[in-house]
């Protein structure tokens, strides 16, 4: 699949989500590490978006996980910022600091490359999350090939097969 076709299949997603989600009244938040706002990017790129996207939150470091999202410093020793825990505790803090501007999160840390994998987290190594207000966080580690581009691109266009399966 070429750069273009999958840009359009993601800007297309995108697009039905921010419908389903406007008919429905829900409203969705993201708390991206290492796409780096790239999901909501691609939400607000479509006009009308501002009815369903209310903030957003971009956490690349340890500290702005802690600060703007509540992740606990233990979490972040014990299994590191790319783990089921941390994205876990990503959607509820998004959720908590969006308040009315968010019924969905979305959260996801990864290891996008090409540098920066372990043997137990290699590049390509992602965990991604979707917490729909009231109900159970869904979580999922996932595991990509390709380049840095490649790997982020993959990563919203889970993220928005999530939203979808689990939240709408």
């Amino acid at each position: 699949m070429n750069d273009q076709l999958s840009l359009n299949d993601l800007e297309k997603e995108a697009k039905e989500i921010l419908e389903l989600c406007q008919k429905a009244s829900l409203r969705i938040t993201t708390a991206e590490s290492c796409t780096g706002g790239l999901i909501v990017s691609f939400l607000t790129e479509i006009a009308g978006s501002s009815a369903v996207v209310g903030r957003s939150f971009v956490t690349y470091s340890n500290e702005a996980k802690q600060e703007m999202l509540g992740v606990s410093a233990d979490t972040l020793e014990k299994f590191g910022a790319v783990s089921k825990e941390t994205v876990q505790e990503m959607t509820s803090g998004a959720l908590a600091s969006a308040g009315t501007d968010a019924d969905i999160a979305i959260a996801v840390s990864g290891v996008a490359g090409p540098g920066g994998g372990s043997a137990d987290k290699p590049v390509g190594t992602v965990w991604l999350c979707v917490e729909k207000r009231g109900e159970k966080a869904f979580s999922e580690k996932l595991i990509f090939s390709g380049d840095r581009r490649s790997i982020r691109l993959a990563t919203v266009k889970r993220a928005f097969e999530i939203v979808r399966e689990k939240a709408l």
